[in-house]
């Protein structure tokens, strides 16, 4: 293990030899669980950014992307809590206020159009926009 870790790198390791602890870690694939403590040793520090195995590129690449998983909430910690991802709970509440106030107008948003439109397999979908969608699903 390094002698000297940052606040972050420090904060990841405990994280994952919690995870570990509780029976929560899982393999790169997450088919499996880890049961052997090296090897849950060696993904705390290959999380953190801080293996000697690894170039000190790669060791910060690997840290940004973790702490990016953690903020989103999709570590094993959160999924076995139950919590769900920052992520898809915000999406679920902006569609649910935009669709709201737009179906009170008989108005669909541009995300609803496109949903529509691929469901339907238009082509050139990904390029168009709000009004050329409603024209694209008004003559199909």
């Amino acid at each position: 293990m390094p002698r000297h870790q940052t606040p972050a790198q420090q904060e990841t390791v405990e994280r994952v030899m919690h995870e570990f602890k509780h029976g929560e870690l899982k393999t790169a694939r997450g088919t499996r669980k880890v049961k052997d403590r090296k090897q849950a040793i060696a993904i705390a520090l290959h999380e953190a950014g801080s293996s000697r195995n690894e170039s000190p590129a790669e060791n910060k690449r690997n840290l940004r992307r973790t702490k990016a998983k953690e903020r989103r909430g999709e570590t094993y910690r959160d999924e076995a809590e139950g919590k769900k991802s920052r992520k898809s709970a915000a999406r679920r509440t902006t569609a649910g206020r935009a669709s709201s106030s737009r179906t009170h107008r008989g108005e669909r948003t541009k995300a609803e159009l496109y949903a529509e439109a691929k469901r339907r397999d238009i082509a050139g979908r990904s390029k168009m926009d709000k009004a050329q969608l409603q024209r694209a699903l008004g003559a199909h």
